[in-house]
């Protein structure tokens, strides 16, 4: 019976899995993220998170405690002098495991385990998307919303200045062209003048003649 004996022991020995566990605690305080399988990312995590928080106190003895379990004066001086300091304001909750899929050959199930103040692009994500609770959401909703009319300010309109748009006069010089008649001398036949003045002539004569018969019977 196993009373009082929590974690896994991963097939290896107590000596041997302490030893594993803190050569994976330095590596991951070294580099920020790891890549192993999912039963020992867990066994890390609570291996590792301890040690992290015990660094955010920069004492003799915190950093004593913390060198006893990893065995390694660099990776104690990073963790307590650059680690820390990121993580000063967290409380709790240091690592982060992704799961990856299974490995081929033993079909073992893989992970990568990192800081999470480390991964520039999951906070970029957080960031911009708001977490909504259930508690925000039932308040919103009780709340009543009241509206408040403010009265807007008129903004003094500008005088458009006057545009006068001088449409151009067209002179449009109309030319009515005359139709020119050409008039066709013609010809008077001058036989026919003789004529007309013997006419004229045999007229004046019987009235002539007239005027001499009262004139003789005047007398």
């Amino acid at each position: 019976m196993r009373h009082n004996k929590k974690g896994s022991h991963l097939g290896r020995t107590n000596t041997h899995k302490d030893a594993m566990l803190a050569n994976m605690a330095c590596s991951l305080i070294k580099h920020k993220r790891i890549f192993t399988t999912v039963p020992k990312a867990k066994e890390l995590r609570k291996f590792v998170e301890p040690l992290i928080t015990k660094s955010k106190e920069d004492t003799t003895h915190s950093r004593r405690t913390v060198f006893k379990n990893l065995q390694d004066k660099i990776t104690v001086t990073e963790l307590f002098q650059e680690v820390s300091q990121k993580i000063g304001d967290r409380a709790g909750g240091y690592t982060r495991i992704i799961k990856t899929g299974n490995r081929l050959g033993d079909n073992a199930s893989m992970c990568f385990i990192e800081l999470v103040d480390y991964n520039e692009n999951m906070l970029k994500e957080k960031a911009t998307a708001k977490a909504k609770t259930r508690r925000s959401r039932k308040k919103a909703d009780a709340a009543p919303a009241v509206e408040v009319a403010v009265p807007k300010a008129k903004a003094p309109k500008a005088a458009t200045p006057a545009v006068e748009v001088e449409t151009p006069v067209v002179e449009a010089e109309v030319k009515v062209e005359e139709p020119q008649v050409e008039v066709a001398n013609v010809e008077v036949p001058t036989e026919e003048t003789p004529q007309i003045e013997e006419v004229k002539a045999e007229e004046e004569t019987p009235q002539a003649e007239t005027e001499a018969t009262e004139e003789k019977a005047a007398e």
